[in-house]
């Protein structure tokens, strides 16, 4: 299926709680939106990889995802490697999504920060007609128009831009809840914290982003490109 936005990350789980509020808003908006996570994320504390698909079956049903995909590489195990983006390649020419949604680059965990490393490799080689590919059925050579990347608190600067996510956040919580495994009724200290806790951290993270735009909720972006404006008088947003 062609993709209008694909959505990368390392586990599952990841997108929702990073991006799901821009995913919902976008498939409302009319568009074909998809997730790949690179890993299965088999190495977790919590959960088997067999939960984790179940779950991430069902967020991706509640933010209404055309595609849910997993490259199936190994967690705790991502390298920017040439097997790696070939895999990744694969997927980028089958679904060609105009627009590609990577993690930030500067993370705590190393799959997170190497994800982005990967993809974006991918996303120039996948448009390199001579450039190989793993399967034949993977398509013609195919580079995305734009990649954003989810800004973070990692980040030195500000967003490039603020997506208005108030009329989604519900949705976004409810996806990233649908992973009983991982956020559990009661958390164990030892393992992590539980889902009352995430799901404050996740409302204040996206008041931060909100208060940026004057909005009840928001989610950040990078994007490195200077942003071409065609009619000054129309931009978004107030200066006092």
């Amino acid at each position: 299926m062609k993709l209008d936005i694909l959505a990368f990350a390392a586990h599952r789980d990841d997108t929702e709680i990073t991006c799901g509020g821009t995913l919902s808003r976008l498939v409302g908006q009319g568009y074909a939106v998809g997730a790949c996570d690179l890993t299965e994320g088999e190495m977790g504390t919590r959960g088997t990889a067999a939960e984790r698909q179940a779950e991430a079956d069902e967020a991706a049903r509640i933010l209404g995802l055309k595609v849910r995909v997993n490259v199936g590489l190994p967690d705790s195990g991502l390298f920017n490697v040439r097997e790696q983006q070939l895999r990744v390649v694969e997927i980028l020419r089958r679904h060609k999504p105009a627009i590609v949604i990577m993690p930030g680059l500067e993370q705590r965990h190393p799959d997170h920060a190497t994800t982005p490393r990967i993809v974006f490799d991918a996303c120039y080689f996948a448009g390199l007609a001579k450039f190989p590919d793993l399967k034949h059925d993977a398509g013609r050579a195919h580079r995305p128009r734009k990649i954003y990347w989810v800004h973070n608190s990692y980040d030195a600067g500000p967003p490039s831009f603020v997506v208005d996510i108030t009329a989604e956040m519900e949705k976004k919580m409810a996806s990233i809840l649908a992973y009983k495994s991982q956020f559990p009724d009661q958390g164990d200290p030892a393992k992590g914290p539980p889902r009352d806790q995430i799901e404050d951290w996740v409302r204040s993270r996206g008041r931060a982003y909100g208060l940026m735009i004057g909005k009840k909720y928001g989610e950040g972006f990078i994007q490195r490109e200077t942003m071409e404006v065609e009619d000054p008088a129309k931009v978004p947003g107030q200066s006092m």
